[in-house]
């Protein structure tokens, strides 16, 4: 299906607010692969948001799953953690949270939900499904993809039955889609895309740091069948990021990008700010369970104006997003 498309444009799925069925529909519309994001929602969320976009547009699309999180967490680190930030959200009037009890992201509900109904596309970040699931999935009707950060975990999607991969380099914005964030040292997009390709001959979708015309040309010459961006698309009037995070992709005040664990406890790449740059220190490796913790003070600073206390997600190529339509971009984006 990748290689059907009119144009060789996916949108990243965004959680947490930035896809929207509007963005979707809007990207596959123009003739990309538009995808909605199911992380931190109900399998009910999730549904809605499929009708909704079905409503808007005929066209293929996506629905990104993440997988649940692997293993126990440090109770005690992350509750140091939700201590420390007690000033933070005392200074923005809102409490710290707590972990949540179900750490699953509700998996099981949306694959049930999604194995019945599917959108064209199922694609997976944070882990690779059980082959029985991607089997489910496939008998249905639907192309599933498995984003990946190295050769080995491709080798793990392929067996799994994957139709392709997204191939996530570390210049990608927002969360790395890794199967574990114990010891993460990312790789950059071209050299990761040369050593997955060497190792599966599934259909690659290249994603980090994309931002031009010449950037597609690029990773399609370097044998991807489409780019995902997702950054490229924050600024859209279609796109769900907060009128905050919109603007701080337009501040000359942000002069970089970094990963951070301190809003969630996994690696993810934002613009440098102030609540990044005190709390990165301090921040354990245990998501989503720091997620959970640090989302009212997010939500608070956001509700406020105040870019110093959000999460400011951006790829390497954020100044290049403009404010345009969605399907704008799509054309100006395609080589």
């Amino acid at each position: 299906m990748l290689e059907r498309l009119e144009r060789p444009i996916v949108q990243a799925p965004m959680a947490g607010g930035g896809s929207t069925p509007e963005l979707a529909a809007a990207v596959s519309g123009a003739g990309g692969l538009g995808f909605l994001a199911a992380g931190y929602k109900t399998a009910g969320a999730m549904r809605a948001d499929i009708a909704a976009t079905r409503a808007l547009t005929s066209r293929p699309f996506g629905v990104n799953v993440f997988m649940p999180a692997a293993g126990p967490f440090d109770e005690a680190a992350v509750a140091a953690y939700r201590e420390r930030l007690v000033p933070e959200g005392e200074r923005l009037g809102a409490e710290p949270g707590r972990p949540a009890a179900d750490r699953t992201d509700a998996y099981a509900a949306k694959i049930e939900c999604l194995a019945a109904d599917p959108p064209a596309v199922v694609s997976f970040t944070f882990g690779c499904p059980d082959a029985e699931v991607v089997r489910a999935l496939r008998d249905r009707g639907a192309s599933v993809i498995v984003t990946v950060t190295s050769a080995g975990e491709a080798v793990t999607a392929v067996d799994a039955g994957a139709d392709a991969l997204c191939v996530q380099g570390a210049e990608a914005g927002a969360h790395q889609g890794s199967f574990t964030d114990a010891g993460l040292e990312p790789a950059p997009l071209r050299s990761l895309l040369r050593d997955v390709r060497a190792a599966t001959g599934l259909p690659l979708i290249a994603a980090g740091g994309l931002g031009t015309r010449e950037h597609v040309a690029e990773v399609l010459a370097l044998g991807a069948v489409a780019a995902q961006l997702g950054t490229a698309f924050l600024r859209a009037p279609e796109s769900g990021a907060s009128a905050v995070h919109k603007a701080a992709l337009a501040d000359p005040r942000y002069t970089r990008t970094a990963l951070t664990r301190a809003f969630s406890g996994r690696p993810a790449r934002g613009l440098v700010n102030g609540f990044m740059t005190r709390y990165e220190p301090y921040a354990p490796a245990a998501y989503p369970d720091v997620h959970y913790v640090t989302s009212p003070l997010r939500k608070a600073a956001a509700a406020q104006g105040d870019p110093e206390g959000v999460n400011l997600w951006a790829g390497t190529s954020w100044r290049l997003a403009a404010g345009a339509p969605a399907a704008e971009i799509v054309r100006a984006l395609s080589p």
